[in-house]
């Protein structure tokens, strides 16, 4: 039985994992960490739980799929329900607006709220819709380093109908085109956030997010994001994967140009196959010294990183659902302050989720869990600890305005994530959150591919590679991955 070695237990590393035992292959996954899910980790402290890293969930059927591939039924391993409020926004001004997942109900009321045309909302989703349709199969199902992604009927559709995929503008442009009212501008310019990115800067094909949320829809999962990672990994156990923790992989064995195995501190596994679902930099860096970094690795702009508060909250605001976010009042600036300057702005964007209006027992009766993010740029030596308590204050300023409270003497448990904690539990390179940013129109071309062309049974999965970060992305690129595997 050929062996697979996958480095690191994120969610691209437990699907490819899942993937390549289903075709034959012996998995043994090796994670450095106590505990298995890379980003996607969960704690408890005096009656509260927090999911600690992604908190949004789409596109479950990537995840249902893994169970399909071996026959089962995944309601017999994880479940979640589609959310009826997908996200409720807050502005400076007191107004705030509530985003329904019936596409039309949302048009209705956003028509009225935004005073905009409601066909050019309906135009404008329609298009989404379009974008995504005309690229899953070719930018994000399929490698862009193969000639044979580009040789079929769809990849000839895509190209010739790319005038209306907008990669000449960006995102931002893009809205100020469909739409005059600025707070439904700034609401359609959030989704660039999705990829870590700057709409002034993502080019307008990223128009197709909104289709994942506001078509597709929104979910939760029963028990929270963690028991994403919790029913795949028991799953994986009971299908003979070895799951391996707190052992550290040291460097990547080659023999020539063909992989041998992992070397940890006290141990070697030999392999046929081995899969770094490790952040591309440090992979090259720590694990492929004697191998040459390619250039765009060196030089690709990161995406933004984040700052988190983990507050636990004696009171419940009934104003507010599982997503919130907290305008800035002026969105350009703090782009420019997250991508250019390095810095931050002084009036933030907030993003608020409180998993126990799903899950009531991840909270006190009366109190709530709240996971209060703020952007930020990706750590470059700056002075953490300085930012975050003033950016604590910033924060607690703003919610009190806008919500009518005081924050300060409501939260009775407290603990935060910053970029240099992100780098350092995740060995994400410069704390990004998903990788390279998606800064211009051809970022998606120059992600590292899911292989190294030159070296037999090596390959590459997760949000740091093709396709990029996120759930979806990363269950993708494990997909990616496998396929690869079974074509070579």
């Amino acid at each position: 039985m050929k062996k697979a070695i996958i480095i690191g237990s994120g969610i691209a590393g437990i699907a490819c994992a899942l993937r390549l035992n289903h075709k034959g292959y012996k998995v043994t996954v090796l994670e450095a960490n106590e505990n298995f899910g890379g980003k996607i980790q969960e704690f408890n402290q005096n009656g509260f739980r927090w999911d600690m890293g992604p908190s949004l969930f789409t596109l479950p059927y990537l995840i249902d799929e893994l169970f399909v591939l071996y026959g089962e039924e995944p309601k017999n391993h994880f479940n979640y329900h589609r959310k009826e409020t997908i996200c409720n926004y807050f502005w400076n001004d007191g107004s705030s607006f509530s985003v329904n997942s019936n596409s039309c109900r949302f048009i209705n009321e956003a028509s009225k709220f935004f005073n905009e045309d409601p066909e050019k909302l309906g135009d404008y989703l329609i298009n989404s819709q379009k974008k995504y349709d005309l690229t899953a199969d070719l930018f994000i199902e399929k490698s862009l380093h193969k000639a044979s992604t580009f040789l079929n009927k769809k990849a000839v559709k895509a190209v010739s109908n790319i005038k209306a995929l907008d990669t000449n503008l960006s995102l931002n442009e893009l809205n100020e085109k469909h739409f005059s009212n600025p707070k439904l501008i700034q609401f359609f310019n959030r989704f660039a956030t999705y990829n870590g990115s700057s709409p002034y800067k993502t080019p307008g094909i990223m128009s197709m997010i909104p289709h994942l949320e506001m078509n597709l829809g929104t979910y939760y999962p029963k028990n929270g994001m963690r028991s994403i990672v919790n029913s795949l990994v028991q799953f994986g156990l009971n299908k003979g994967i070895e799951f391996i923790a707190k052992k550290k992989v040291k460097s990547i064995k080659l023999t020539g140009k063909k992989v041998k195995g992992v070397r940890t501190e006290h141990d070697f596994y030999d392999a046929d196959l081995v899969i770094s679902n490790a952040d591309i930099y440090p992979t090259y860096k720590n694990l492929l010294p004697n191998l040459k970094m390619p250039k765009a690795v060196k030089k690709e702009e990161k995406s933004s990183s984040g700052i988190i508060f983990y507050w636990g909250v004696k009171k419940s605001f009934p104003q507010l659902d599982l997503h919130n976010v907290f305008f800035t009042e002026n969105y350009r600036e703090e782009f420019e302050q997250i991508f250019a300057n390095k810095g931050f702005n002084t009036d933030p964007t907030i993003y608020l989720n409180i998993s126990s209006k799903e899950e009531k027992q991840d909270a006190p009766d009366g109190c709530e869990n709240w996971f209060v993010m703020i952007n930020t740029p990706n750590n470059l030596g700056q002075n953490w600890e300085e930012t975050r308590m003033k950016l604590r204050e910033t924060v607690i300023n703003k919610l009190n305005k806008v919500l009518g409270c005081n924050l300060e003497d409501l939260i009775v448990v407290e603990d935060y994530l910053d970029p240099i904690l992100i780098e350092q539990r995740t060995s994400s390179h410069l704390g990004a959150l998903y990788g390279a940013a998606s800064n211009s129109k051809f970022a998606a071309f120059l992600r590292h591919p899911n292989f190294k062309s030159n070296i037999n049974g090596l390959y590459f999965c997760g949000g740091s590679v093709h396709p990029g970060g996120g759930i979806p992305l990363c269950l993708n690129s494990a997909k990616i991955v496998a396929n690869q595997v079974a074509a070579a």
